[in-house]
């Protein structure tokens, strides 16, 4: 194969298509069996150019990791109306969620699938990710709850694990709707809203399920 040619650009456009080509690389054939050689050449450039601007395989995958979580978050913040009620935010937000991923899979696919099992520098890109994510939907859920039982001091870790266990939901769910091709983004945010909603509606009244003491 010939030395690849390429057209004079700015080294911010030419390093996005490199990345373009490593997320797809990357989330259809997975970290170790994805080459540089690949990704070069999809991204029409030669194998020296990737290493010169973005140094190595794990550097250029944690720059993917990086790029495809600030794009996520940026989406699900975008999609949600400060001004909305908190079940319309909480919907927004879904939505927006499951827009990006269905949108953008190879994506999902380097997030949830291949930053977490290869190497504690990688998931702990994702974790950054997922605890911001975390923290926004705590923050969104503890103003509704704090509204709806007219007390403006109920502490944040009341709801911070409905919060954790409604993103681990989400993250699943992404997955699943990803591989079913019937299931829509408005499909999948419907599904956990309901299976959501009803519940942290009852626990903003003060109707919490609890345990049997026996």
């Amino acid at each position: 194969m010939g030395a690849v040619k390429t057209k004079r650009m700015p080294r911010a456009v030419r390093e996005q298509q490199m990345l373009d080509a490593a997320v797809e690389i990357f989330g259809r054939r997975g970290y170790m069996a994805a080459s540089m050689d690949e990704i070069a050449e999809l991204a029409g450039v030669s194998k020296p150019l990737v290493y010169l601007y973005l140094n190595s395989k794990d550097d250029l995958f944690t720059a993917c990791i990086r790029r495809e979580a600030q794009a996520l978050v940026a989406a699900v913040r975008s999609g949600i109306g400060p001004d909305q009620s908190a079940d319309r935010q909480l919907w927004d937000g879904l939505l927006a969620f499951f827009a990006h991923t269905g949108a953008h899979p190879l994506s999902w696919s380097v997030l949830h699938l291949q930053a977490r099992t290869h190497g504690e520098t990688f998931a702990a890109e994702v974790t950054a990710m997922r605890e911001e994510i975390v923290a926004f939907v705590t923050q969104l859920i503890v103003v509704a709850a704090r509204e709806a039982h007219r007390d403006p001091d109920l502490p944040e870790r009341e709801v911070a694990g409905l919060a954790e266990a409604l993103v681990g939901a989400a993250e699943s769910l992404a997955s699943w709707a990803n591989a079913s091709e019937s299931v829509t983004p408005r499909q999948a945010a419907a599904t956990l809203m309901n299976f959501a909603w009803a519940g942290l509606s009852d626990l903003m009244r003060g109707n919490a399920w609890n345990p049997p003491t026996a």
